[in-house]
C-alpha cells in the first residue's frame, strides 16, 4: 500500500475516534429523507436523533398534556425489561396477560362493580382507544334491541356535550352515528342532564359523561344525568345507557372524592373508558375499558383468535401493542396502593389549587376554573385587558420554557379564549413558584407593549 493513502486513512480514522459526527464522516452528507447507502455506527445515529431532539420541549415543563412525564425509576427500569413483550402473545407471555386481567380486577373494584355482576374489561394504547370501544358496544346494544322488537337500525345518535375530546367526534365519523353535541354557554362550560335530555331520542344508543373537561377540569353530574335518563324510560320513553369517559377522572375521584356518585353504582352506567398513562401515573400509552356485566358487551364484538399456538378472545381496535405499560400498571398497583394514589393526587391537587389562587391574584388574570375536581385550570384575561392577549402570554412563557396552552372555548363561547394549566405528578410547588415568578415577568413585559394586539387565527385540539 503506498504510504500516503496509508497516512490518509489512519489520520481519518484518528478523526472518526475523536468525533465520528461533527469532525468526521460530516454531518451534512447524512441523508435525513431517505435510506443512505451504508450503515452508521450505533453511537453516532443516535446523536443524531438527540441533537434534533433538543429542539422540543422539556416534557416536564409541558403544562398542556395530559400524559404522565415522570416515574419511578424502578418502574421505568421495570418498563425497559419490558419492552420486547407484545401484548396480544398472550399464549407466549401468559403472566403479562395476567398481570392485564388483574388490572382490570383492581379498575372494576375501584369503579364499585358488583362481583356476582362479573364486570369485564380490557387494555387499550389509551383512552381514545377505550372510548371506542366503549361507543361500539353502545351501538351494537342499541342495533340488537331494535332488531328483536322489530324495528329499523339506521340514524344512530349520541348525545354528548360538545366540550368532549375529538376521539368521540371521530368515533361518530367512523361507525356513522350522528354527534349530538349540547353546546354550552355562559356559566355552564359542560353536558348537565337538563341540556342533555332534549336530544335523546329512540336514536340514541347512549349519553357519553365526562368525568373531567379537557377544557378546564371540571366534572359532568353523571348522577343527575342517570336520574334524568331514569326518569326518561319510566315515563315511556327509551331505555338510554350512560358511557363515563373518565380518562383522567377515573383514576383521581375514587381517590379525592369517594362519595361522588359517577361509577357502577349508578346502574345506568354501562362502561367507563380511562387513561393509565394520565393520572394512572404511567408512561404513554396505556388506557382501560371496564363493562358493568357480560350483557354491556355483545357477544359479536369479542373476537376468538387462534395465533402462535394458542387461542384468545380479543376485542380491541388494533392488534400488536406494548406490554411494557400494562407491566407499569400493575406496579403503580402494587406500589402505591389505595393510600399512596390519594397522597399522590391529593398533592397534585393541592399545587393546582395553589398555582391557581396565585395566578388568580395576579391583577390581569380572571380564573374559569380553580383546580376544584380535576388537577386543572383554565384562565383568561379580565375584559379590560386590551393590551395583549392570552396567545401572547402563552408565547411569552415558552420563551421562558413553559408550555401552557392558549385556546378558544368550543361553540357558542368561541369568542372566550383561555390558558389552561394541568398539573401532574412530579409537578412540585417550586416548580409552579418559579411558573408564577415567570408569569409575572411576562405580563410586566407585555404591559409595556404600545401596540393593542390583533387575535390570530388558531385552533386547538384537545
Amino acid at each position: 500500500m503506498p504510504l500516503r493513502r496509508r497516512v490518509a486513512e489512519e489520520l481519518r480514522g484518528s478523526e472518526l475516534d475523536v468525533n465520528p459526527l461533527y469532525a468526521g464522516i460530516g454531518e451534512a452528507t447524512i441523508p435525513r429523507f431517505e435510506l443512505s447507502g451504508g450503515e452508521l455506527p450505533p453511537a453516532t445515529a443516535a446523536q443524531i436523533v438527540r441533537d434534533e431532539l433538543m429542539l422540543d420541549g422539556n416534557a416536564r415543563l409541558n403544562l398542556a398534556t395530559f400524559v404522565s412525564t415522570w416515574m419511578e425509576p424502578e418502574a421505568v427500569r421495570l418498563m425497559a425489561s419490558c419492552f420486547d413483550k407484545n401484548m396480544v402473545d398472550r399464549d407466549e407471555y401468559p403472566q403479562t396477560a395476567e398481570l392485564e386481567r388483574r388490572c382490570v380486577n383492581i379498575l372494576a373494584t375501584l369503579w364499585n362493580a358488583q362481583a356476582d355482576e362479573q364486570p369485564i374489561g380490557t387494555s387499550t394504547t389509551g383512552s381514545s382507544e377505550a372510548a371506542m370501544l366503549g361507543g361500539l358496544a353502545l351501538k351494537r346494544r342499541w342495533e340488537s334491541r331494535r332488531r328483536a322488537s322489530g324495528l329499523g337500525t339506521e340514524r344512530p345518535n349520541l348525545v354528548m356535550g360538545v366540550n368532549v375530546q375529538v376521539c368521540w367526534e371521530k368515533f361518530c365519523r367512523y361507525f356513522d352515528v350522528e354527534p349530538r353535541l349540547v353546546p354550552i354557554e355562559a356559566g355552564r362550560h359542560h353536558l348537565t342532564a337538563g341540556a342533555a335530555l332534549p336530544h335523546c331520542d329512540d336514536h340514541t344508543i347512549g349519553v357519553v359523561g365526562i368525568l373531567g373537561s379537557t377544557f378546564d377540569g371540571s366534572y359532568e353530574p353523571i348522577a343527575d344525568l342517570a336520574t334524568a335518563l331514569d326518569r326518561l324510560h319510566a315515563g315511556g320513553g327509551p331505555d338510554i345507557p350512560i358511557h363515563v369517559d373518565a380518562a383522567s377522572g377515573g383514576f383521581v375521584a375514587p381517590f379525592l372524592d369517594p362519595d361522588l356518585q359517577w361509577d357502577f353504582r349508578l346502574p345506568r352506567v354501562a362502561s367507563i373508558n380511562a387513561s393509565g398513562h394520565k393520572y394512572g401515573l404511567v408512561y404513554p400509552g396505556v388506557g382501560w375499558t371496564v363493562w358493568r356485566d357480560d350483557a354491556a358487551l355483545p357477544t359479536e364484538l369479542v373476537f376468538s383468535v387462534s395465533y402462535l399456538g394458542g387461542s384468545q378472545s380479543t376485542f380491541s381496535l388494533t392488534f400488536s401493542r406494548p406490554g411494557a405499560p400494562v407491566i407499569a400498571q400493575y406496579f403503580n398497583f402494587l406500589r402505591l396502593g389505595r393510600d399512596g394514589y390519594r397522597h399522590v393526587q391529593a398533592a397534585t391537587r393541592d399545587v393546582a389549587r395553589r398555582l391557581a389562587a396565585g395566578v388568580g391574584a395576579l391583577g390581569p388574570f380572571e380564573l374559569i376554573s380553580e383546580a376544584r375536581q380535576l388537577p386543572v385550570f383554565a384562565f383568561t384575561l379580565r375584559e379590560d385587558q386590551t393590551r395583549y392577549s392570552v396567545f401572547d402570554v402563552s408565547r411569552a412563557l415558552r420563551e421562558r420554557g413553559w408550555l401552557v396552552p392558549a385556546y378558544p372555548f368550543p361553540p357558542d363561547l368561541e369568542h372566550l379564549d383561555v390558558l389552561r394549566i394541568v398539573v401532574r405528578n412530579g409537578f412540585s410547588r417550586d416548580l409552579a413558584d418559579l411558573l408564577l415568578d415567570d408569569l409575572r415577568e411576562s405580563v410586566t413585559e407585555l404591559e409595556r407593549q404600545r401596540e393593542p394586539f390583533s387575535r390570530p387565527v388558531a385552533g386547538f385540539h384537545h
